[in-house]
Formats: structure tokens, sequence, C-alpha cells
């Protein structure tokens, strides 16, 4: 498949959104449910690489990928090519019941590629949050325990059970209530805001130490079967803990019998600079959970990945008729096979370095950026209203990101006031660039209004 001549640059020709996408939002306001969350006005209809065109014609760089799912970009030709040869052979074959070797191949990669010199067992679903449904039930089967520690700020899906570990906003609970009981949230070391007003380093972790006293006076610890994080926060804009964090986690775990469950599903796959991103902190965790860019946005797809001594539940404990779907397998071995031999994760890591040195050049002149903050292609931009106090600036930063959509870039908001910056892992160095000024452009010129 050849590029497109209109996917060359972002170029937008009418206001967003044009004649054509309103009348398409008209529509859909009418038919669709409206728990979904639409911020912006745009009506896709044609993807090639790091660009998306509207169907009025608007052309945009997109910087979120889709939603974080297309680290080889839209419309791969490889995996498109994927697609079509599968779907020639066999579109299903349901993996819980029957055979397929398109499942046993995939499995035997992710468990090669997962951290952990230990024999692997892999359970398909179909999506992020059924991945971490099956960690939280797998987790219960296997220590035979009932309750959970989870974070502040986690966001791990909207299913019941994924619903339950998550706390960024109490919109995914409001009236689904009682929720799986069991859980318990301790404060995530958000350093920039700080729950106990310290500062790092010298700040004695006491966001830590809660979790021990809480142990002491509230909950037994031979109750917990799991903890569950995502090693760098994602919907609450990509928030990195201090280096010493996770040993000591698993330190306790380890202490208690307890699971260690890293949610992967938007980290996991390169974009953080690593395979998985809890390897920057050379932790190996119980059990991974990845979805979102497996199949690179072709098919829906999820997976957790645990030691076979844990992956022990028996027949009928766990299925999904779609889960380790045939064609969805075999896009997703041909997306590891581009982000291998393609180098994609060794070149999210040295984007990402120029990408926040730059950043952070513009959060020093910018009085409206009070912090900069990432690991590869995993970039959190956070807005406040005064750098002293660290109040967060939720209008000024959504003026960013609609006037970064004017001037033709497509970037996700995060938490209160973060912007995440999180490309394709396929962006050139040139495309990067463009994308960062035009960025650097939208934020001067909120600031500048502001």
């Amino acid at each position: 498949m050849a590029r497109p001549r209109w996917a060359r640059g972002p170029h937008v020709a009418t206001p967003t959104p044009g004649p054509r996408a309103r009348r398409i939002i008209a529509r859909d306001k009418k038919v669709i449910s409206p728990s979904y969350t639409r911020a912006e006005p745009i009506v896709g209809e044609e993807g090639y690489g790091c660009y998306v065109r509207d169907v009025d014609g608007n052309v945009f760089l997109d910087l979120s990928s889709g939603m974080f799912v297309l680290n080889y970009g839209y419309s791969h030709p490889r995996l498109i090519r994927a697609v079509e040869l599968q779907a020639r052979k066999l579109t299903h074959f349901a993996g819980t019941d029957f055979y397929h070797e398109p499942q046993v191949e995939l499995a035997e990669r992710l468990a090669k590629i997962t951290p952990g010199n230990f024999s692997k067992r892999v359970y398909f679903g179909n999506s992020g949050a059924e991945a971490v449904e099956a960690a939280f039930k797998c987790a219960r089967w296997h220590t035979r325990r009932p309750r959970m520690i989870s974070y502040t700020g986690a966001f791990h899906g909207r299913t019941f059970g994924a619903m339950s570990l998550s706390s960024t906003s109490v919109v995914h609970h409001r009236y689904f209530a009682p929720l799986v009981p069991g859980v318990s949230f301790m404060p995530f070391p958000y350093c920039y805001h700080c729950l106990f007003g310290q500062e790092y380093p010298g700040c004695d972790f006491l966001c830590f130490e809660f979790i021990r006293e809480y142990l002491r006076k509230v909950v037994p610890p031979e109750e917990i079967a799991a903890v569950i994080t995502e090693p760098i926060q994602g919907s609450s804009g990509y928030i990195i803990p201090p280096p010493e964090y996770y040993p000591m986690l698993k330190e306790l775990c380890e202490e208690h019998g307890w699971l260690f469950i890293a949610d992967e599903v938007q980290t996991g796959l390169g974009r953080s600079g690593k395979m998985f991103a809890m390897e920057h902190w050379g932790v190996t965790p119980d059990i991974i959970c990845v979805a979102k860019a497996l199949a690179g946005g072709m098919a829906p797809i999820g997976a957790i990945i645990a030691s076979t001594k844990i992956m022990n539940w028996g027949p009928g404990s766990h299925a999904s008729t779609f889960g380790g779907n045939v064609i969805a397998c075999a896009v997703a071995l041909e997306g590891l096979n581009i982000l291998e031999k393609q180098k994609l994760v060794r070149r999210a890591a040295e984007l990402g370095k120029l990408a926040l040195k730059r950043l952070e050049e513009l959060a020093g002149e910018s009085r409206l950026i009070g912090e900069v903050r990432g690991k590869g292609l995993l970039l959190g931009v956070e807005f406040v209203k005064d750098k002293r106090t660290k109040k967060q600036a939720v209008k000024e930063r959504d003026a960013v990101v609609g006037e970064a959509l004017k001037l033709g870039i497509i970037v996700f908001r995060g938490g209160r006031s973060v912007i995440r910056i999180a490309p394709p892992l396929i962006i050139s160095e040139r495309e990067f660039e463009l994308g960062l000024d035009l960025f650097e452009r939208a934020v001067r010129e909120v600031e500048r209004r502001c």
C-alpha cells in the first residue's frame, strides 16, 4: 500500500468539525450511547502512518496513537496483509474449545518477551478491561485470598472487576454500587502533588509507609491476594513513581505472599522505551496485562501472562468465545515482527529522550507548564496556573488541546490538567519535530491569550 498523497503533513482547511462531520455527529447523538466520552469533534475517514484524515478533508498528525493503540501507525501495510492472509484461511475457531496455531504461536512469543526466566502461560481475552478481569480472577483463584490492593488515580477499565480496581474519577463509579468488594486503595506516589505535602527525595516515602500502617490497622495482610498497578499511571497523566518505589513494593509482596500484577495495557510493547515498562525498575511482575497495541488496532485482543505455577486454574474457571481470535492472533504476531525487526523499542527510547529535553526547555520558558515527565513515547505535560502553588490549570490545558487541533495535531487529555503525547512508534524524527513545533505554537498562543 503506497502512502496516500494527503498523508504528508497536517492540513486543516475547514473548522473542526466541518459540515460533513457536523451532520454525522448529529446522527450519532440520536443513536449512540451518551456514555461515550468524545472530547474532540473529529470524524475520521482514512488513516495512514501517523496521519488521519477526517470526512471534510482535514489531515491531522496524531500524537495520541488513536488512544494509545496504534504503535505501528494507521493502516500498516504488513498488518493489513496479515489480516487478508488469515481471513482467506480461517476467520474464527473458538480457541477456548478447540485449537489453532496462531494462538499457540502468539502465546509462545508473549511468554518469551515478558520479564521472568520461568515457564509461563497466557490467557487471551478481547480488551484491556478483560485482561484486568482475568488477572483479578486468577489472583483470587491461585491464592484463595479475597482482597486486592490498588492505587488512587488508577484506571484499569470499566467492567465491574476492572472498575472496582480503578479510582481516577467518581464518574466511573456513580450509581454502579455495590462494586466488587475487598479492594483497598493506597496513595500512588505522585511526587509533583504529594498527598502528604512532602518533597522527594527527602520524604521518607510516607506514601509507602501508609501501606504498612494500613496493614497494621485495617486489612490483615494474609487476606490480600495481589497488588495491581500501572507501572506509569496513564489516565491520570503519565505519573511516574520514584525509582525506589516498585522494588520496595515487590519486596512487600514477597514478604506477605501477594502477587504483583502489572497493568501494561497502555505502557507495554515498547512504548516506554522498554518492551514492558516495569523493566525500568528491574521488577518482575507475577501477572502482566496487555492489550491496546497488541494487534495494532486491527482487531480486539487482550491477554495476561503469568507463571505456570500461578496460572493453575482448572478448565472452565475462565474463558472467552472470541478471546484469542485467529485473525487477532495473526495480526498481533506480525505486529511483534515489526516491533522487533524495526527496533521500535529502542526507537521509542531515543525519540522520547529528545522530546523530553525539548518539552523541558519549553516548560522552563512557559508560565503555564508546571512539570514535564515521561519515559519513551509516554510524555506528560502538566499545566498549572501558578508554578509555586501548582494549582492545576484545567481550562488552559483544554484550550491548548483545542488550539493544537486547529494547527493539525491530536493530543490527549489526562488527569485534571495534563496533556499526554504518545505518537506511533513508527513516527519519523522529522514528523515528531513538526508535531512538537505545532504543540509549542499552541501552548504559546494560549499563554498569549491568558
